[in-house]
């Protein structure tokens, strides 16, 4: 599981540096200054957890079932929250009324939340000498 949650994070990683060039460079312009601050803050929370998927890969202490709940928790999360800004960010480019469906990013936000609260969880299990 462990590889997966690797390359899992190396993926959003990779993809948020992707979409960060790509509004940067095709969407300035194209979109306006608040909706390029809105893409941009998607890019931002997704490579943050990107790196996290990278942290908890390589935490020696952090139980397979944990490890499992959390690649879920963030997983879902950046796809729901962070995609669902990119399309609410882009929503005039599309014929796809992104807004219909912006109760998304709220779960998404949710469950990255949950996440950081199970990842402190079980760092104060962790046994000290």
């Amino acid at each position: 599981m462990k590889k997966t949650i690797l390359c899992t994070g190396a993926v959003f990683g990779f993809l948020a540096v992707v979409l960060g060039a790509f509004g940067a460079h095709a969407l300035r312009g194209t979109i306006g200054e608040e909706a390029l601050h809105t893409f941009e803050t998607g890019v931002k929370y997704q490579m943050y957890h990107a790196l996290l998927l990278l942290l908890i890969g390589n935490l020696a202490f952090l139980s397979e079932r944990a490890g499992k709940t959390l690649f879920w928790l963030i997983s879902a999360g950046i796809v729901l929250f962070s995609g669902s800004i990119y399309g609410l960010a882009t929503n005039n480019l599309t014929a796809f009324d992104f807004k219909s469906i912006g109760i998304v990013t709220p779960i998404g936000g949710t469950l990255l939340i949950v996440a950081w609260g199970l990842l402190f969880y079980n760092f104060t299990r962790i046994k000290t000498k």
